[in-house]
């Protein structure tokens, strides 16, 4: 894929915008900086987030990989009229994590015309990594039907 150039100034707000409802929402995901190469965002870990043992459940950290592979790759794939759509989320789980606010970062390790992967890093607020994750999109033609309709 030939290097898209420029994000439009105002993608931080658009993403943040698309992300204020559904489960981001709920979880409280807020996404801090977007970039071609590089999206962050933060969670401050609550008792909604955490498994019977008292950690930060596994579906939390699986969900920030799939939002912030997702984020990067929809991006990237708008930058050439097309959209994203995710294939595949792998998520390994190294540190247990009872409270404070969760950072993540996602950079790519492949961002080819039909499908990217984005790799993403989660860390607790000693700084030291607590899960990491990747996800594999596939980037469709804006006006192809996914699941039946066209994605907007």
């Amino acid at each position: 894929m030939s290097e898209p150039t420029q994000l439009p100034d105002n993608v931080l707000e658009i993403v943040r915008n698309a992300h204020t409802s559904g489960l981001d929402a709920v979880l409280g995901l807020k996404i801090t900086s977007v970039t071609l190469t590089e999206i962050e965002a933060e969670l401050e870990v609550g008792p909604q987030h955490l498994q019977p043992y008292g950690l930060v459940h596994g579906g939390v950290y699986a969900s920030i990989v799939e939002t912030l592979g997702s984020v990067g790759a929809a991006v990237n794939a708008a930058m050439n009229g097309r959209n994203a759509v995710g294939l595949e989320n792998s998520t390994s789980f190294l540190r247990g994590v009872r409270e404070g606010t969760l950072k993540a970062r996602a950079v790519p390790l492949s961002r080819g015309r039909r499908t990217q992967v984005w790799e993403v890093t989660i860390c607790g607020d000693d700084g030291k990594v607590a899960a990491t994750g990747r996800l594999r999109a596939l980037c469709v033609e804006a006006a192809k039907p996914v699941a039946g309709q066209k994605l907007t």
